[in-house]
C-alpha cells in the first residue's frame, strides 16, 4: 500500500521546510510513503528547497492556480503508483501527525474521501467573522451536496485511488467545494475526521479578502449544483413560473365565468407569458438532464482510460 502526500506550493520557501520536516516517515498499514511538491510557478527558492529535500517535484511552469495544481498533483500521484493520496498545505496549517487518522477510513474501506475537520472555534488566528462564515459555508455545502461534511473548505484531505481517478476540477481558484459536490454526484463515500492545526506561519493568499471568498464560494456552489443537479435546479424554476402563471390565469377565468372577463385581459396576458416561460424552463430541465447523462458517460470513459493508462504504465515499469 503506497501513500503519496502532495503539497501544492506557490512561493513557500519559508514554510515548506517546516511542512516537509513534520511529515510522517512511517504509518501503520502503509508500506511506502512518497512526498510530491507541486510548484505552481514559484519565483522564490521553493523548487530548490523541495529538490534538496529529496522529494518528487512537479513543476507547472507559470502560475495555474491552486485548483489546477491540486488536480495536476492527483494525476502525478496516480502515475507514481499511489493507492492513497493525501493533500496538505505548504504553510504547515494542518498537523501532519493527523495524516494517519485521515487515511484510516480509506484503509478500512469505509470511505473514498476523508476531509479533516478543523476545530474552527478554537483557532486563534481566525476572526469571529471568518469562524462564522466557515460554519455557514459548511452548512450550506452540506445542504447543497446532501453530505455530512463538517469542514467543507478544509484542504487537508485523503483520496483513495478510485476517488482520485474520478476527480475533475473546473474551477481555477479552489477545489475544496467542487470535489465534494462531484464526489457525492458520483456516489463516492465522504467522511470527516477531527484534526488539529498549527500556529499560523503566514496569512492566507488564496483570496484578497473575505468578500471575494464569499462571492467565489457562492458562485462555485451554484455552478456545481447546475452541473451535477441540472434537472433539480431548472425544474424548480420551471414549476415556480408555471404556478405563478396559473394564479392570474385562474383569476381571469373566474371573472370570465362571472361575466366580467373583458376588464381583466391583463391577467390573461400575464398568465400566458409566465406559462410560456415555465414550459420553456421545464424543457431546459429535461435537456440539461440528457446532457448530464452524456457527461456521466464521458466521465466513465475517462475513468476507464485513466485506469488502463495506469495499468499499462505499471506493466511497463515491471
Amino acid at each position: 500500500m503506497k501513500l503519496v502526500i502532495q503539497i501544492p506550493c506557490l512561493n513557500e520557501e519559508e514554510s515548506l521546510p517546516v511542512a516537509l520536516k513534520a511529515l510522517p516517515k512511517t504509518i501503520e498499514g502503509i508500506d511506502e510513503i512518497e512526498v510530491l511538491v507541486i510548484d505552481d510557478g514559484s519565483i522564490d527558492n521553493t523548487m530548490n528547497i523541495a529538490q534538496k529535500a529529496g522529494v518528487e517535484v512537479l513543476t507547472l511552469g507559470s502560475n495555474k492556480g491552486l485548483a489546477k495544481a491540486f488536480i495536476a498533483g492527483l494525476n502525478k500521484s496516480l502515475a507514481m503508483g499511489a493507492d492513497i493520496i493525501v493533500n496538505t498545505d505548504a504553510d504547515n496549517q494542518y498537523k501532519a501527525e493527523y495524516i494517519k487518522n485521515l487515511i484510516k477510513p480509506i484503509l478500512e474501506n469505509k470511505a473514498d474521501i476523508v476531509i479533516g475537520a478543523r476545530p474552527v472555534d478554537s483557532i486563534k488566528h481566525f476572526s469571529p467573522l471568518k469562524k462564522f462564515l466557515q460554519k455557514l459555508g459548511s452548512a450550506v455545502m452540506r445542504f447543497v451536496s446532501s453530505s455530512s461534511v463538517k469542514d467543507a473548505p478544509s484542504g487537508f484531505r485523503a483520496f483513495s485511488k478510485n476517488a482520485a481517478l474520478q476527480m475533475n476540477v473546473f474551477d481555477k481558484y479552489t477545489y475544496t467545494l467542487e470535489t465534494i459536490m462531484q464526489a457525492r454526484a458520483k456516489g463516492l463515500i465522504i467522511e470527516s475526521v477531527e484534526v488539529d492545526v498549527n500556529p499560523e506561519l503566514r496569512k492566507s493568499r488564496l483570496f484578497k479578502n473575505m468578500f471575494q471568498y464569499i462571492r467565489r464560494s457562492i458562485f462555485t456552489m451554484l455552478r456545481m449544483f447546475i452541473i451535477y443537479r441540472p434537472f433539480r435546479f431548472f425544474i424548480v424554476f420551471g414549476f415556480l413560473f408555471l404556478i405563478a402563471g396559473l394564479i392570474p390565469g385562474l383569476r381571469y377565468l373566474y371573472f370570465y365565468l362571472t361575466g366580467n372577463g373583458a376588464g381583466h385581459i391583463q391577467s390573461l396576458i400575464l398568465s400566458a407569458i409566465l406559462l410560456i416561460f415555465g414550459i420553456q424552463i421545464t424543457l431546459i430541465a429535461v435537456l440539461s438532464e440528457l446532457l448530464s447523462i452524456n457527461r456521466k458517460l464521458l466521465e466513465d470513459i475517462q475513468y476507464r482510460v485513466k485506469l488502463e493508462s495506469l495499468k499499462n504504465n505499471s506493466e511497463g515499469i515491471k
